[in-house]
């Protein structure tokens, strides 16, 4: 594969030779589990050491490194550091989503952009499973109960919503990229059925029953004991759980959400939970973070939050750093680079 060739905005994308390039790692973070290791710097250093890598710990510095790089790697690039980044060729996302660099002057530049999906697919299946496990045998109510010292059996059994068998039981995943897949591949074992939604309804369909347009979804809610919610943020998939879609689903029937909490209507989910509409949810991520202390999600028995850890592992950045190597490498060969984000599609 050739280098690519320029393009028509003022980010050439004709590739550098390790000497002639700038890589900036700017992604500082409150969690300081998302920021990038110094170790990520490192290994790419005695790799390439003629390479300018600068792993900046503070944002501060970025406006005036962006300005001559060639290769940026972080979580977000917001577009008034965008326009001062006139050289740059490749944007890394050190996430799975990219809609927070997704600004209008992104989409139109045609710069290359990668990002880390598939890095924490692994993690976030098994998150996703103990979830499943967590709603169908009613794991939160025992510990609720356990606090008030209660031997509440006959509670568990008799309430409007029964522990549960997970064989049988109908998963709905909306949206079946790594994450989708590695579920799916996960609980196949527990005989669950899985169905899957994908914005065209077209792709590799292994371990779910059948894989459907997005179009469809008004009509699989009813049938889904189970509702995943694994797809990228778009402006498409913005609140596309809203009312209509939560009447949709059985009042038996759990939310679970581990992707962007903007892909669901915070406050119509709530009105659902209090009135008991669907059975419950189980909340990895929420429509602002940190969640408000003031907010009815924390009160709600039949919610189960996690605090946005459904990624959270130990071998995330052995991953990362050997998928950002394996790219730098392709990057300067020529070659194809994995992970490549569609900028029309957002993904």
């Amino acid at each position: 594969m050739q280098p690519v060739s320029p393009e028509t905005s003022h980010h050439t994308m004709t590739r550098t030779a390790p000497a002639e390039t700038k890589l900036v790692i700017c992604a500082p973070h409150r969690f300081p589990f998302w920021t990038p290791p110094a170790e990520i710097a490192g290994r790419i250093r005695a790799k390439w050491p003629g390479m300018a890598v600068l792993d900046l710990r503070e944002a501060e510095a970025l406006p005036q490194e962006i300005s001559d790089a060639d290769i940026f790697v972080g979580f977000v690039l917001r577009a008034e550091q965008f326009a001062l980044a006139r050289k740059l060729k490749w944007i890394h996302s050190t996430a799975a989503s990219v809609a927070q660099f997704l600004s209008p002057e992104v989409r139109s530049s045609g710069i290359v952009m990668t990002n880390a999906r598939g890095m924490q697919s692994v993690t976030m299946a098994e998150h996703i499973l103990g979830m499943l496990v967590a709603l169908a045998r009613r794991f939160p109510d025992c510990f609720q109960y356990q606090q008030q010292a209660r031997w509440a059996q006959r509670e568990l059994w008799e309430a409007p919503v029964r522990p549960r068998e997970l064989r049988g039981q109908a998963l709905l995943i909306v949206g079946f990229g790594e994450i989708g897949r590695a579920a799916a591949k996960l609980v196949a074992p527990l005989g669950m059925r899985v169905l899957a939604v994908t914005r065209s309804g077209i792709g590799p369909a292994n371990g779910v029953e059948k894989l459907f347009a997005v179009e469809r979804l008004p009509e699989l809610l009813p049938e889904a004991d189970f509702v995943l919610l694994s797809a990228p943020e778009t402006p498409e998939t913005r609140q596309m759980i809203g009312a209509r879609e939560l009447s949709l689903m059985k009042p038996t029937a759990y939310l679970i959400n581990v992707a962007r909490g903007a892909l669901v209507d915070e406050a119509a989910l709530i009105a659902a939970l209090e009135r008991g509409q669907i059975a419950g949810a189980a909340l990895d991520v929420t429509q602002h973070e940190p969640l408000d202390a003031a907010s009815p999600l924390w009160r709600l028995e039949n919610v189960f939050l996690t605090p946005h850890v459904s990624a959270v592992s130990g071998h995330l950045w052995e991953r990362q750093g050997g998928l950002l190597i394996e790219n730098l490498e392709r990057w300067f060969s020529g070659r194809e680079l994995l992970n490549r984000v569609d900028l029309a599609r957002g993904y």
